[in-house]
């Protein structure tokens, strides 16, 4: 495994790490690294320093990147929450009644089965399943 630092077209930087090289390389030129920030697709590798890894360095990174994905996975459910209106189990109903024009378009969040959430795509409504991390803390 290899961790690039990354740069989007837009200048977001961010890492992501790759089985090799030519994994990251491969995905980029199809089109399939994006920024997490603006979702370009436009991206390069940073200039970077390699990290030599001291003993169980490894698994030090790892909890480290652990962290960081969980503070991030906070950030964006304290954005929903705030900024979305929490509809529940009546997610798949709501979000159809806003795609047909029969509700008010805005945010909502709520609880979808994985059935349900695949009949909402290919009805061609757009939805996103986020990780969503409890409140008490590890």
């Amino acid at each position: 495994m290899i961790v690039y630092q990354l740069t989007c077209a837009d200048g977001h930087e961010f890492e992501s790490w790759f089985r090799d090289g030519a994994t990251f390389d491969r995905q980029a030129r199809a089109g399939k690294v994006d920024c997490p920030t603006c979702g370009s697709t436009k991206i390069a590798k940073a200039p970077m320093a390699p990290k030599p890894l001291k003993r169980g360095g490894a698994e030090a990174r790892a909890r480290e990147l652990a962290v960081e994905m969980r503070k991030a996975a906070e950030t964006v459910r304290a954005h929903v929450e705030k900024n979305c209106e929490y509809v529940g189990p009546r997610f798949p109903e709501e979000a159809r009644r806003i795609h047909y024009g029969e509700s008010k378009e805005r945010g909502i969040y709520g609880e979808a089965s994985d059935e349900a959430a695949t009949e909402l795509a290919e009805e061609g409504i757009s939805v996103a399943r986020v990780p969503w991390p409890n409140r008490k803390s590890n």
